[in-house]
């Protein structure tokens, strides 16, 4: 184990790549990453479920009941429910949105996509925010994907983080450096 990693993300990341692994050989790989976007909405929507996941107090009866109800519930595939019960069996179901969060970076890379965070001083239309990423995607050669932000106090301009890569047009940033170079003279 990585003396970088704690043992949550080592832990998280190997089981990730398990259903990663197991969703490919089902050929489910998009049924499994459409079901675990819908769980991870509930459990992020859901306070009850949310503490009842991450209760290490829950029986793993309860906790198999309630994961079978779901999984029967919302439809999802075999393979999927069989996941969360192992999960719930070995007592790593509180890794869960890790889990999760690891394995759709799995399903983005798969489809050679890049994950870009961009923010913005003011409200962008879907049409800009499709032009920003296509023109991006284009100079970069693959998908770019976006965690779009807005904040009031960049004051305007943009800031991209793809990677360690960061390009910031805000009014705020510049600023920030008039007043760096105001105080070194």
């Amino acid at each position: 184990m990585s003396s970088n990693k704690s043992f949550s993300t080592e832990t998280s990341e190997r089981y990730s790549r398990a259903l990663f692994e197991v969703a490919k050989e089902t050929n489910e790989l998009d049924k499994i990453e459409i079901d675990i976007k819908n769980f991870q909405s509930l459990i992020k929507n859901n306070t009850e479920l949310h503490y009842f996941i991450h209760n290490p107090s829950q029986s793993i009866n309860n906790q198999n009941n309630v994961l079978n109800f779901l999984s029967e519930k919302l439809n999802y595939s075999k393979s999927l429910r069989n996941f969360l019960l192992l999960l719930v069996e070995k007592r790593r179901i509180f890794f869960v949105l890790k889990i999760i969060d690891n394995f759709l970076k799995l399903c983005s890379k798969k489809r050679g996509e890049v994950k870009a965070s961009l923010i913005s001083s003011k409200e962008l239309s879907d049409t800009e925010l499709e032009k920003i990423s296509r023109e991006l995607s284009s100079s970069m050669g693959s998908t770019i994907k976006f965690d779009y932000k807005v904040d009031k106090n960049l004051i305007g301009g943009l800031k991209l983080q793809l990677g360690s890569f960061m390009i910031d047009t805000s009014i705020k940033n510049r600023l920030k450096k008039i007043e760096q170079r105001m105080l070194e003279n």
